[in-house]
């Protein structure tokens, strides 16, 4: 069950990650995604820009040198999902690749600077990058654990964990991208 729900999370990131929509994941991909997270308003500053680029590098480097078993440079769904698994969720990389990526992006939608993401700035970030506002109003109100109207840093750096590294199919964290199936 554990497994299952893994491969399923992975594969709607790997398809939320696939810009080029050809079934594989490659270096433009996610300089793509970086892109597409600095469009964001707060995503112009030089710092979020510049953090939010070196994560995805981190992290597209960790892809590929675990990951592409052909050499091809590039990796098919069941490659990705390997390599989540067996090299970038472990506590040594998650941090520095996932976690960055958290942290940068927070930084860069937290357009009022007060350390927290309204339910405004959350749907509105989310719908930016292609996930539908019916289905992130939703995901808000299950990640904001404490029932305040707003996301602390460690409200959305736990969701992020869950989806990351969580057997349970329950966590609030799976509703980031998509209801769980």
């Amino acid at each position: 069950m554990a497994d299952r729900a893994k491969n399923q999370k992975f594969s709607t990131l790997f398809d939320w990650f696939d810009q080029g929509k050809d079934g594989y994941l490659s270096e433009s991909d996610f300089h793509q995604m970086a892109i597409l997270f600095t469009a964001l308003p707060g995503g112009e500053a030089p710092e979020n820009a510049k953090a939010l680029h070196d994560a995805f590098d981190k992290w597209w480097s960790l892809l590929l040198a675990g990951g592409d078993s052909d050499g091809d440079g590039k990796l098919d769904r069941q490659e990705f999902s390997t390599v989540m698994q067996s090299s970038v969720t472990t506590p040594e990389n998650f941090e520095t690749a996932v976690l960055a990526i958290a942290d940068a992006f927070m930084r860069i939608v937290d357009t009022n600077n007060d350390g927290t993401l309204s339910f405004d700035e959350y749907v509105r970030m989310y719908d930016s990058l292609g996930i539908d506002p019916a289905h992130s109003s939703d995901a808000f109100r299950r990640l904001d654990r404490d029932g305040d109207g707003s996301l602390s840093y460690a409200e959305f750096r736990t969701a992020i964990t869950e989806f990351y590294l969580s057997d349970d199919e329950n966590a609030p964290g799976n509703w980031l991208l998509e209801p769980p199936r």
